[in-house]
């Protein structure tokens, strides 16, 4: 009869039990330790707050690391590697120079963005660095075969840059060929 649960008198801990009697237990020993030893205790507040402090300037700084703008978009005139953005000449040059060091994929982009800033200089499109190369001919004011020529350039410039097929010179200057024919096709605005 006693075995009920109505007479069992005894409480059971709760499962936060164990956390308030720790709690409890550094709180009396802090208040021990500020009447026994109170040099100690002082010293202790201190280096506790100096380290409240360290923690809460690490955190801010974190804080300021993590939203602080990290990619800028070039402004119009800035140079972007050495190259102002917008001078197709230097871009031209810059890919000459990649050949004739042996780096005909970088090379090749460089051709690409030489063509793509002379076309903006004609209006045949809108020169912007974020956009893809195919971007560029689903906008270009090209005639059809201009157009898939273009596309073609892409293509190539796909081909060798993201895809890692190797590109020696005579595909370099097959492609700076081609490029240059491009200029041919643009549409009467």
């Amino acid at each position: 009869m006693f075995a009920r649960p109505e007479y069992r008198w005894v409480s059971g801990r709760s499962p936060l039990q164990w956390l308030f009697e720790l709690v409890g237990r550094v709180l009396d020993w802090l208040g021990r330790t500020q009447e026994n030893h109170p040099a100690a205790f002082k010293l202790l507040v201190v280096v506790l707050s100096l380290a409240l402090v360290a923690m809460l300037a690490h955190m801010a700084y974190v804080v300021w690391r993590v939203t602080r703008p990290t990619a800028r978009t070039p402004t119009p005139g800035g140079a972007v590697g050495g190259l102002r953005l917008e001078d197709a000449r230097a871009h031209r040059e810059r890919a000459d120079a990649l050949a004739r060091a042996g780096r005909y994929t970088e090379a090749l982009a460089h051709r690409f963005v030489a063509v793509v800033l002379d076309l903006d200089a004609r209006q045949a499109i809108k020169f912007h660095p974020s956009k893809t190369p195919a971007e560029y001919v689903g906008e270009a004011r090209l005639d059809p075969s201009g157009r898939a020529s273009l596309a073609d350039l892409v293509g190539r410039l796909y081909r060798h840059v993201f895809g890692a097929v190797p590109c020696d010179e005579r595909a370099y200057h097959e492609f700076a060929a081609e490029a240059e024919l491009v200029f041919e096709h643009v549409a009467a605005a």
